[in-house]
């Protein structure tokens, strides 16, 4: 067992998790997805969404650009965009996506703006995708290229994945810090593992999710956003959460991040310990929802009238759904998991969807990119219409992640 287990409350209430069991409820769903996907497609060839809407429209801006937040963020459009090919076929996809591939090549060039460690959600989403659905050799020697990258920002005496900043830099102000968003960057690494062999990265994401495990989720299965480790000893120095409403709360967003990372590191590892606290993480979302399952942005709030993350919602659905692909068919936790996936993607579906669309219109309204600094409120969040695109995908067929 590679870490300390929380306790794994029950979930309250379990009658709410009553999902919409009509495929062709999905399928329509989804088909809206595709038709705004291609609304958007030739805004969206040469530049990329913006992370976040201004009043539900996304704004055209480079691939990394500071002032619009999208160092981050620029791959989900991507992602979508592989996504519709996938599932049409229609080599107008193909041909976007692989403008945005070279984008992310050009990016690799310039160290300073992939000095943090989203590099996995980049790369992953454009040219790990890319290699896995066209079995291009460009795109996956990118993608391996880009995993170095990530390698390199691994600290080998305490085991984690820095944040950001450069190892040499001793006087960082995130010297030793990791944040729960990178279990969703380190499948970069076991990926790179399987692709070239080379165990020393399947080793680094290994450390860092049994630290993600060991430290940031506490006793009740709620997450810590951030953790800082004594670079040289490992000694935990404590956690703290910057997005949420306070460190002892839980952002939910945070909380999805954990709930979707930890089932794919078993994906690739095989370690049931990630599965039980993958439960915990699951379990404590689901009892910490309003009436209509739809996450507020901190879990802390439970008003039916609180401000939303539907990205947040999103990601969750993802993660339960990844959760109860790896539960036995009869174990009763698979069952509620995925009854609860669908039951928050038909919230989402029903309420949260936006009906009237132009060009350049996101699909999620209600997401937050940051509520403490007043970012990015209310609007529509590219990883949330993403997340939410990809669960539908989950939910209608055998899907190979990009991750």
């Amino acid at each position: 067992m590679t870490a300390n287990l929380p306790k794994t409350a029950k979930v309250e209430k379990q009658e709410r998790f009553q999902g919409n069991n009509n495929k062709s409820f999905y399928e329509k769903a989804l088909q809206d997805v595709i038709q705004q996907v291609e609304r958007n497609l030739a805004l969206f060839t040469d530049q990329f969404p913006s992370a976040h809407s201004v009043d539900l429209q996304y704004q055209p801006v480079k691939n990394a650009d500071l002032a619009y937040y999208s160092d981050w963020t620029s791959s989900f459009w991507t992602g979508m965009v592989w996504l519709a090919y996938e599932l049409t076929t229609e080599d107008k996809y193909a041909e976007v996506a692989q403008k945005h591939v070279d984008s992310f090549q050009e990016r690799l060039v310039t160290r300073d703006i992939l000095n943090h460690h989203d590099i996995g959600f980049l790369y992953s989403l454009s040219c790990v995708a890319g290699y896995k659905l066209a079995a291009d050799e460009k795109s996956k020697h990118i993608a391996l290229d880009a995993a170095k990258l990530l390698a390199m920002r691994f600290r080998e005496k305490s085991g984690i994945i820095q944040v950001r900043g450069y190892l040499e830099d001793d006087t960082h102000k995130e010297k030793g810090v990791f944040i729960v968003d990178c279990a969703m960057n380190v499948p970069l690494l076991f990926w790179a593992a399987e692709v070239t062999g080379d165990q020393t990265y399947y080793e680094k994401a290994k450390r860092h999710m049994d630290n993600v495990a060991r430290h940031m989720i506490r006793e009740d299965g709620a997450i810590y956003q951030m953790f800082r480790l004594d670079i040289d000893t490992g000694e935990a120095l404590g956690g703290w959460t910057g997005q949420g409403y306070a460190d002892e709360a839980c952002w939910s967003r945070g909380q999805a991040w954990a709930m979707y990372g930890l089932p794919l590191a078993y994906r690739y590892t095989k370690d049931m310990a990630y599965i039980e606290q993958a439960k915990a993480t699951a379990n404590y979302f689901l009892n910490h929802l309003p009436e209509d399952l739809i996450c507020n942005w901190d879990l802390v709030f439970l008003q039916q009238d609180g401000q939303r993350d539907t990205s947040a919602a999103a990601i969750a659905a993802c993660g339960l759904l990844e959760l109860a692909y790896h539960l036995p068919v009869l174990d009763s936790d698979r069952h509620l998991y995925e009854e609860a996936a669908l039951a928050i993607l038909t919230s989402l579906t029903e309420n949260y969807v936006i009906k009237e669309r132009q060009e350049g219109t996101g699909i999620l309204a209600h997401g937050v990119y940051s509520l403490p600094i007043d970012l990015g409120v209310d609007e529509c969040t590219i990883w949330g219409d993403y997340f939410y695109m990809e669960a539908l995908i989950r939910v209608l067929k055998d899907w190979n992640p990009y991750w």
